[in-house]
C-alpha cells in the first residue's frame, strides 16, 4: 500500500469570506474559489489545499469543539508557509493586520522563522525553505 498525500487542511472559522480576504491580503495567496453559500472557499497554495470552513459545518460531526478566536489561546496547531522572502512576507502579514508571535529569527540549523495570527487567532509559521 501507497501511502496517502495530504490533500486539505481545513481551517474552522467564523466568516469564511472575511478569513481568506485576510490571507489574500497578509500572505499573498490566490482564491481558488469561495462556494456561493459563504460557508466553504480554497486558497492555492501548491500541492496541499488550505481551506477553510464555516464553524457551523463542524457541528455536523458532532463532536464538541474549541472555536478559534484571537482572544483565546492558539490551538495545538499551525499553518506553516515557507518563502525565500520571509522578512517581505513577515512585513506584509504585520502590515495586515497580523498579531506578531514571535519576530523573524535565525535558528541554529539555518532556517529562519517567525510567528503570527490571524484575525481568527490561527497560529501561523513563516519559515524560510529547509536546505
Amino acid at each position: 500500500m501507497t501511502a496517502p498525500n495530504l490533500a486539505y487542511v481545513i481551517l474552522y472559522v467564523l466568516d469564511v469570506p472575511a478569513s481568506i480576504a485576510f490571507w489574500e491580503k497578509a500572505f499573498g495567496l490566490t482564491r481558488r474559489f469561495l462556494h456561493e453559500s459563504n460557508e466553504y472557499a480554497e486558497l492555492e497554495t501548491g500541492s496541499t489545499t488550505l481551506a477553510f470552513s464555516a464553524e457551523a459545518l463542524i457541528q455536523q460531526l458532532g463532536l464538541p469543539h474549541r472555536p478559534n478566536r484571537r482572544d483565546h489561546p492558539p490551538a495545538g496547531i499551525e499553518v506553516a508557509l515557507a518563502t525565500k522572502e520571509l522578512n517581505a512576507l513577515f512585513e506584509r502579514a504585520t502590515n495586515a493586520g497580523a498579531e506578531v508571535v514571535k519576530p523573524p529569527e535565525t535558528k541554529p540549523w539555518g532556517q529562519v522563522t517567525a510567528y503570527v495570527r490571524d484575525p481568527d487567532g490561527i497560529l501561523v509559521e513563516l519559515c524560510t525553505p529547509m536546505r
